[in-house]
């Protein structure tokens, strides 16, 4: 690792250079979906939460939904229980529900809680299912207990960015008559952040974003509207895993979200090259190119 010495002049450039952005985005909801393998590495996580911190402390409304898929086969494994999936979905029985609420409500919410409060934010963990925060129903009895998302009661999430905290939430949904429902996390950030009216929701993975060509991350395609994603998916620029990941921008597009971004979350401060740099990071999904 190179060790770079900044003289404090530089230091102070440097933050004068992010003062438009810091003001772009002063009171503003920004919503960070983090989850899965961008989520392993625990170096990552931290510097990930002084990122939050630090666009919190400027006067970001900040708001992280994160995901766990990692951590949940990790404890079936330890149950001896076999993770199933069909196209891509978590087959999730009642047991498995109960696991996915252990996990995502339980040990990684509060893990992410407390790295937030370690780091000087003010955090508070809820989950889908507090305030019935996100109402869900069954979305393929073939996958049990996995959730089709009815209805979002964003009162609880404003609630807390009104007084002053991070708010940190797991995608468990759940209906009117008692039942978890497993929600995918992508899905729930979009719907989520077109309920906040967001400015922009960052979605963090483990890929560079939508690159021409899979193999070959040089090939990063910065920006696209929403009608030339669907070309791509036509000419099967955007497949595999990207598909749902793609559909979820759009879906926060068309539910009121100004720009949605798809970005390398193993890279180190990424939320911060693209939100306070005009360098930015990954591709961005916007509704319309501005002349």
């Amino acid at each position: 690792m190179m060790d770079l010495h900044f003289s404090n002049a530089q230091r102070a450039e440097v933050l004068t250079q992010a003062l438009p952005y810091i003001q772009q985005y002063n009171g503003k909801v920004v919503v960070v979906k983090y989850g899965g393998n961008a989520m392993i590495n625990e170096q990552l996580k931290e510097q990930v939460m002084e990122d939050l911190v630090l666009l919190h402390l400027v006067g970001v409304k900040v708001v992280l939904v994160h995901g766990g898929g990692p951590e949940i086969n990790e404890l079936m494994n330890k149950l001896g229980k076999q993770p199933e999936f069909v196209d891509g979905l978590r087959v999730t029985d009642r047991e498995t529900v109960d696991i996915v609420q252990m996990v995502l409500a339980g040990k990684v919410n509060k893990t992410l809680v407390n790295l937030l409060e370690m780091k000087g934010g003010n955090a508070m963990g809820i989950s889908g299912m507090d305030g019935h925060l996100i109402e869900a129903t069954f979305k393929d009895e073939r996958l049990g207990y996995v959730g089709r998302i009815t209805n979002i009661n964003i009162k609880p999430v404003t609630d807390l960015l009104d007084r002053g905290y991070i708010p940190v939430i797991s995608t468990v949904g759940c209906d009117d008559k008692g039942n978890a429902f497993n929600i995918n996390g992508d899905t729930a950030a979009a719907y989520i952040a077109g309920a906040l009216g967001a400015e922009r929701l960052i979605m963090m993975t483990d890929i560079a974003g939508v690159l021409r060509d899979k193999d070959d991350p040089t090939t990063l395609i910065p920006d696209i509207t929403v009608d030339e994603a669907k070309g791509l998916y036509d000419e099967g620029v955007i497949s595999g895993g990207m598909i749902p990941k793609v559909n979820c921008c759009i879906e926060a597009i068309e539910r009121g979200v100004q720009n949605v971004i798809i970005m390398d979350g193993r890279i180190p401060h990424s939320i911060l090259m693209e939100i306070l740099t005009d360098e930015g990071a990954g591709t961005m999904v916007m509704k319309e190119r501005k002349e």
